[in-house]
């Protein structure tokens, strides 16, 4: 759907209430931000079984019926237009924020470090058979194991490494930063589509829209090298942010290249009783929601319903973030009868 038509429906859900606020704008640290206008949007829902599995044929059939999260489908309103980063948060941004606050990520301020990329590292030796080595404190926000350049996305950043960047934005700009919503997320995610992803329901189309797992990766993970894509996204890891072309918002990568944090405690059965607008998720919980894939997601874990998460002080290396920052609502214009007493 062309951007004009997204945001004319977007808009006509929003009601009368206008928005001044320009399209974009860029920060202190040189995010820039997209505006996300306020409208209504299906979220969640799960296909059939046997739907899915035409479409992964290489994947075990209980991986279709272990989703019971994603339902089921219920509308959503978005009541106020907002600010999302047109990008995942880069490492020379968060490295602005370091030596401007003097903030310590968990990774460095606990001793334990994070996960990482090591080519002699072998999955099958370890309990968890986890795709990467860690925890381990070489490996951090400034090294996961593999070359980034400032304008790659951070990664190995935890819940509350993203919390404490929302908070020094805020206090020092003097706007309110914080992480999206999950409902919000999805809602900028879709950007006015229903579909798997946002560009149709082909996994395939993913080598042109996201950086996932494909054959760039695959022949350092031979394991599952049969779950790659057929054809190459251009980078083996994390890709300079906003190296594909952005959704119908505006937004990059909100598909692969890292998975997101957003806001929300993860409940299995949250969707059978979300608020209609404006939901925060669970009250409380033990994990925090991410969402979107990374540079190393399947294409079936990168569709834009799925929900995944991790406690709020996990670092690892596919998991970074992108901020939202309020937008002021408009002061109320006095009526043209008003006399002043």
């Amino acid at each position: 759907m062309a951007l004009a038509a997204v945001l004319a429906c977007a808009y006509a859900h929003a009601g009368p209430e206008k928005n001044a606020a320009p399209a974009s704008w860029t920060n202190s640290l040189g995010m820039v931000f997209q505006q996300v206008p306020a409208g209504s949007f299906t979220m969640g829902g799960v296909e059939p079984p046997d739907v899915l599995a035409r479409a992964y044929p290489a994947l075990e059939p209980r991986r279709f019926t272990d989703l019971a999260d994603e339902g089921p489908a219920h509308t959503v309103r978005i009541r106020r237009a907002f600010y999302l980063g047109r990008h995942e948060v880069t490492v020379g941004q968060f490295q602005r924020f370091i030596e401007a606050s003097g903030y310590q990520p968990e990774s460095e301020a606990d001793g334990t470090g994070g996960y990482g990329y090591n080519a002699q590292y072998d999955p099958a030796t370890t309990r968890r058979g986890d795709a990467f080595e860690g925890r381990d404190p070489r490996y951090s926000w400034r090294n996961p194991g593999f070359a980034q350049g400032p304008d790659h996305p951070v990664v190995n950043i935890t819940w509350n490494d993203a919390q404490a960047l929302a908070r020094w934005l805020s206090r020092t700009e003097g706007h309110h930063y914080r992480l999206p919503t999950e409902a919000e997320w999805e809602y900028a995610c879709r950007a006015g589509t229903r579909t798997r992803y946002p560009h149709g329901d082909d996994p395939q189309g993913l080598l042109q829209s996201a950086n996932t797992f494909d054959q760039e990766a695959a022949p350092l993970w031979p394991r599952w090298q049969q779950h790659a894509l057929a054809g190459s996204d251009g980078h083996a890891f994390t890709a300079p942010v906003g190296s594909y072309a952005p959704n119908a918002f505006g937004l990059h990568d909100m598909l692969g290249n890292t998975w997101e944090w957003v806001s929300d405690w993860h409940g299995d059965t949250y969707y059978a009783h979300s608020p209609r607008s404006d939901p925060k998720g669970p009250a409380d919980g033990t994990v925090r929601v991410r969402r979107g894939g990374s540079w190393h997601t399947w294409s079936f874990y990168a569709r834009c319903g799925y929900r995944n998460w991790n406690s709020p002080e996990t670092r690892y290396t596919l998991v970074g973030m992108r901020l939202v920052r309020e937008i002021s609502p408009t002061p109320r214009s006095p009526s043209l009868g008003a006399t002043k007493r």
